[in-house]
C-alpha cells in the first residue's frame, strides 16, 4: 500500500492537497502555505519520500481517543520530514487548525485568498482506518509531491 499527497492549488497563507492511497483519490488536505525558509506552526511540510506511524503518546491523542473512542488506536503521523516533528493528518477546516499538520475534507472553499476544507470529521473517519492499515506495514510510504506552478 501506498499513499501520496499531491499538492493542487496555494492560497495566500494556506495549500490545497488531494489524498491518494493506493492511486485512489481519498479527500482533500489542507496545509500552511509552502515557504523556502520555515515559519514554526505556518509551513507546510517538505515535498519527498516518508513514513507513517501510529503514535500513541500526548494530548491529541488523548484528545482523539475520547472524541473518536471505537475509532481510534493513535494519531497518523507522518515520520522522517526534515526540521519537522508531531506532524499529524487530522481533522480541522482552516489554517488555523493545522499548525504545519495536513487536515483532511470531503470538499474545499476558497475565501478572501485561502483554501479551507469542509467535512473534516466525515472524511477523517473514512480515511482513518486506511491510515492505521498503512501505517502498521512495516515498509509503507507516503509521497508528497507539488503539482502545481509557483
Amino acid at each position: 500500500m501506498e499513499s501520496k499527497i499531491i499538492r493542487v492549488a496555494q492560497g495566500k497563507e494556506s495549500t490545497l492537497s488531494q489524498l491518494y492511497i493506493n492511486g485512489i483519490f481519498q479527500c482533500y488536505l489542507l496545509e500552511d502555505k509552502i515557504r523556502e525558509v520555515k515559519i514554526p506552526s505556518q509551513t507546510a511540510i517538505p515535498t519527498g519520500v516518508f513514513t507513517l506511524k501510529l503514535n500513541t503518546h500526548g494530548a491529541k491523542n488523548v484528545d482523539y481517543k475520547r472524541v473518536f473512542s471505537e475509532l481510534h488506536q493513535g494519531m497518523i503521523e507522518i515520520v522522517g520530514l526534515p526540521n519537522f516533528s508531531f506532524v499529524y493528518i487530522h481533522v480541522g477546516n482552516t489554517i488555523k487548525d493545522t499548525a504545519g499538520c495536513p487536515l483532511c475534507g470531503f470538499g474545499f472553499q476558497f475565501n478572501d485568498w485561502n483554501y479551507k476544507v469542509n467535512q473534516s470529521v466525515a472524511a477523517y473517519k473514512m480515511i482513518y482506518p486506511k491510515l492505521v492499515a498503512l501505517a502498521k506495514q512495516p515498509t509503507n510510504k507516503i509521497i508528497i509531491e507539488n503539482n502545481f506552478q509557483f
